[in-house]
């Protein structure tokens, strides 16, 4: 069979209807403007529209909207706001890289932190706030220690020249337990009446100290690896083909899939940096989205970046709300996240067992 060159290949219109994208856009919007009015002072949806219209829109609109207080517009505009908006941006990258990861490995189960390039940004921004407590180490290690983790799975992975799916996800796994017992050792090394309760709290993820300093530091890496992402959206339907067959289009499938490692590793390294270990998103969501959209990568991935922004609000919101203590994100999207992924483990079984 000869190998067809990329352009030739016959290039089919998703097929997802307009409403549904309608949907997730209302759905994220929806979602936002009830975390800008719900927390411990709560607010009205129609002084928060005020606050918002006055700041977006030029012109002076103060006489024809509700009047508002002076607490009330720092709440949202230098509180709240900057949390929503991170909260989009990070559920928004992690989601698109599960997305992109599992059509990559043709893999449901595989996500940032299967592959240990989680536990190995959280290290790098473990030993940024041990040695530096500042934003741009904690990025910079965070992308170090993401990339030490792709580069340990890259060489356990590899046998004979080749890499398989399965060796790739062990030595995920592998590496995973490995940067686990490095975090553990930099706690040990931590202040315990400083330093301490700041990484066990980052780690634990959460948006408390979200800003539009910090928002702009990542906003750059995390919105160039969704691109990058997005743009080869094509491939990685190619990829979902089978390496065999991707071959056979023309597609060099071992380096596009290390690509595509580096892409999801500066989105997650960023992610991480800013909110800590936010564990299951990329697994949980892409599904979600599979449901919506189907299959297709150039719709799944915008889809999952819209539902997962819609998600990771609405956690963040029931974390900061639900209790006088801030729950720690990580612990909730993990018992969501843990019972689905042990659903599929069951569901595959089942299919494994109905083919043989």
């Amino acid at each position: 069979m000869n190998a067809l060159p990329n352009n030739t290949m016959p290039v089919q219109k998703p097929n997802v209807h307009l409403w549904r994208w309608v949907a997730m856009v209302c759905l994220l919007l929806a979602v936002m403007a009830a975390a800008l009015c719900i927390g411990r002072y709560p607010l009205s949806l129609s002084h928060v529209t005020s606050i918002l219209v006055a700041h977006l829109l030029p012109g002076d609109w103060t006489n024809l909207l509700p009047a508002w207080s002076s607490v009330e517009q720092r709440v949202v505009m230098q509180v709240r706001m900057p949390r929503v908006l991170m909260s989009v941006i990070v559920g928004a990258s992690l989601s698109m890289c599960g997305g992109a990861l599992q059509g990559a490995f043709r893999n449901p189960l595989v996500g940032p932190q299967i592959l240990g390039i989680s536990s190995g940004a959280a290290f790098g921004g473990c030993i940024a706030i041990l040695l530096f407590s500042s934003m741009p180490a904690t990025l910079s290690l965070a992308f170090a220690g993401g990339l030490a983790a792709v580069a340990i799975v890259y060489v356990l992975g590899r046998y004979e020249r080749r890499t398989t799916m399965l060796m790739l996800i062990l030595a995920g796994v592998v590496t995973s337990a490995f940067f686990a017992a490095l975090i553990s050792l930099a706690t040990y090394f931590a202040d315990p009446n400083d330093t301490l309760p700041a990484i066990v709290f980052w780690l634990m993820g959460s948006f408390a100290t979200a800003s539009y300093i910090k928002l702009v530091s990542v906003i750059g890496p995390i919105v160039l690896g969704m691109g990058l992402l997005f743009a080869l959206r094509f491939r990685i339907n190619v990829l979902s083909l089978g390496d065999e067959q991707a071959r056979a289009l023309g597609i060099a499938v071992e380096p596009l899939r290390w690509v595509l490692l580096a892409c999801v590793t500066l989105v997650v390294s960023a992610s991480v940096a800013v909110s800590g270990t936010v564990g299951w998103v990329g697994l949980v969501v892409p599904h979600f989205a599979r449901l919506v959209v189907g299959p297709d990568h150039r719709v799944l991935l915008p889809a999952c970046a819209l539902i997962g922004a819609a998600y990771m609000v609405l956690v963040d919101t029931v974390a900061r709300s639900v209790t006088s203590a801030e729950i720690p994100l990580g612990v909730i999207t993990a018992l969501i996240g843990a019972p689905l992924f042990a659903w599929l483990l069951r569901r595959m079984q089942a299919k494994g067992a109905s083919h043989d």
